[in-house]
């Protein structure tokens, strides 16, 4: 592992396929390398989160907070932050919520011009900051092959052009799967949010198809 470009991901991916996402997260910690997990709160947010505390209770936690989401995920976010004991590290806008909304005149629609601009504020920036101030070497995400159509071309394990090996424990799971994994392990959820650089749950915003050093 001391040469990122040595790692054969065929072959990592292949013998992680058909394993728990528990110890996938087991197998990501057991490289001994600055790890991190990043998380939004949106529905099923509990299971990565608790897949990672269970195998690291110490692990860096990195909310990206837009400062837009609604009192039921804030709430939700607060019981699973309690419940798990989470070492959570949040980062916010630069730029407050309010005074964003009087410039560009509330949340601008994906069409407007402004759109990019705004998700570059809210959630592009701060997650930049997030990963440079934190320096990761391998980062755990809850994303899922049937997310979206641009996460059906990845996989489990892949790596950046920087070396960050990025880490899906739960990539082949589908919501049944995670149903099952919150009430086996009475794990709080809310199915009340909204991200508005996605607007639609299968859109892209950008932060998982560059670089998590671009801002």
């Amino acid at each position: 592992m001391d040469n990122p470009g040595a790692l054969d991901l065929a072959a990592i991916n292949q013998q992680l396929r058909h394993q728990h996402p528990a110890d996938i997260v087991k197998w990501a910690v057991a490289l001994n390398k600055k790890t991190v997990v990043t998380t939004n709160f949106r529905p099923f947010e509990a299971v990565i989160l608790h897949l990672c505390q269970q195998a690291d209770p110490h692990m860096d936690v990195l909310w990206i907070d837009s400062g837009y989401n609604t009192k039921a995920t804030y709430l939700c976010a607060e019981k699973i932050i309690q419940q798990l004991a989470l070492n959570l590290h949040v980062f916010n806008p630069l730029m407050t919520a309010a005074r964003r909304d009087a410039l560009m005149d509330g949340i601008p629609d994906i069409d407007s011009p402004l759109h990019e601009e705004f998700t570059r504020q809210v959630k592009l920036e701060p997650f930049s900051r997030a990963m440079k101030q934190f320096q990761p070497e391998v980062w755990l995400t809850a994303i899922r092959k049937d997310q979206t159509a641009f996460r059906q071309n990845l996989d489990i394990v892949t790596q950046d052009e920087t070396g960050l090996l990025k880490v899906a424990p739960l990539f082949y799971w589908s919501e049944v799967d995670m149903e099952g994994y919150l009430y086996e392990h009475s794990l709080p959820n809310e199915e009340d949010y909204y991200d508005p650089t996605k607007v639609l749950g299968d859109r892209e915003c950008g932060l998982h198809t560059r670089s998590p050093v671009a801002s």
